[in-house]
């Protein structure tokens, strides 16, 4: 079975999820490597990313792109048609990559395969690290866990620090667009109303994405959510303690509300290797009325360079497959999406 597109299996399941209760998280430096790329209630799995037939282009072209996000490295080059692991390729000689950020040992970060003293358990829970993928089971291949969506032309980790399944976060915050006068604004050609989402522009390689980033060990994917939109949409790292304590309220009160799971699965990353990929949960938080996002400013913190909303429509491009995750929201919002119908999903 070969791999199915996102749109086509979001449109297959699709949940409400009520009274998600953020708790605390404390700071601690770790790996930026936002999933950024970033479903409707469905939940991935083995049947669903299986390449025995190679992989689509839209499902697994990121992860081929060269150079490598932060250096000079060229990934060998990979022809679609022999993307996936099924299709015999004798010659298959990827380049081995991984930074040296990674490689200093910082806590984000596993050791080197290599090393005796690193034993990891994959496809399971392995103490606070989260090494089971969303996908199912994946392959073990001469100690090192090979990527689910294919061949990508390079093998070690690149940035990512977790061999395996990186696992990630990204908060979708929207509200509906209006006029002076509080009403919402409908689209001068589709007819419905126009959906606006908080972006924010990634300091590492100046694309806008939904802001979001790497889940801690032992964190939960509701902490991640709330911790990373602080950071990144509020700068909440820069705020004196009493304005931490009244942005928190603030927080638990959006982040508490009735929400989508947008996504929940492999994501097509330019940071992706053979043996490291992410994976993400995407959701989405509503402000119906727009009174919880009227009382938070946004401010830019931490990686990311500038916040703004964002009218959503077909004219966005985005970091990863975030354009993909917004165009689910709409959808599943009754928002505006296209002015033609027939119009596919455009600047992924």
């Amino acid at each position: 079975m070969a791999p199915v597109d996102l749109l086509t299996i979001a449109a297959t399941n699709f949940k409400f999820v009520k009274n998600a209760v953020p708790g605390k998280s404390n700071k601690v430096k770790r790996n930026k490597t936002r999933n950024s790329l970033s479903s409707c209630g469905f939940h991935l799995n083995s049947s669903i990313m299986s390449t025995s037939e190679g992989a689509k282009e839209d499902s697994h072209s990121k992860a081929l792109t060269s150079p490598y996000p932060g250096s000079k490295v060229q990934r060998s080059q990979v022809p679609n048609e022999k993307v996936g692991w099924l299709v015999e390729w004798q010659d298959y000689s990827p380049v081995e990559y991984t930074a040296a950020s990674v490689l200093a040992g910082p806590r984000w970060a596993d050791p080197q395969i290599s090393e005796s003293n690193f034993s990891p358990k994959f496809n399971e829970k392995d103490g606070h690290v989260e090494r089971k993928s969303q996908n199912g089971l994946y392959e073990i291949e001469n100690g090192r866990p090979r990527n689910p969506a294919g061949r990508t032309g390079l093998v070690g980790r690149g940035l990512l620090g977790r061999w395996g399944p990186n696992h990630a976060a990204d908060p979708i915050i929207t509200r509906w667009k209006r006029d002076r006068c509080g009403n919402k604004v409908p689209h001068r050609i589709s007819g419905k109303n126009i959906l606006q989402f908080v972006a924010i522009k990634r300091k590492d390689c100046g694309e806008w994405a939904i802001p979001g980033g790497m889940v801690d060990p032992g964190e939960k994917i509701s902490d991640t959510l709330k911790r990373e939109f602080g950071e990144e949409a509020l700068n909440s790292l820069q705020k004196s303690s009493a304005e931490k304590r009244e942005l928190e309220e603030q927080l638990h009160r959006l982040f508490s509300q009735e929400h989508l799971v947008i996504y929940k699965g492999y994501v097509d990353d330019p940071r992706n290797t053979d043996n490291a990929w992410i994976e993400t949960e995407a959701v989405n938080y509503h402000d119906e009325t727009g009174e919880v996002m009227d009382k938070l400013t946004l401010e830019a913190g931490d990686d990311a360079g500038k916040v703004k909303w964002v009218d959503i429509s077909d004219e966005l491009k985005l970091y990863a497959s975030h354009s993909q995750f917004i165009k689910l929201v709409a959808e599943k919002r009754d928002a505006h999406w296209s002015g033609d119908s027939e119009t596919d999903c455009r600047g992924l």
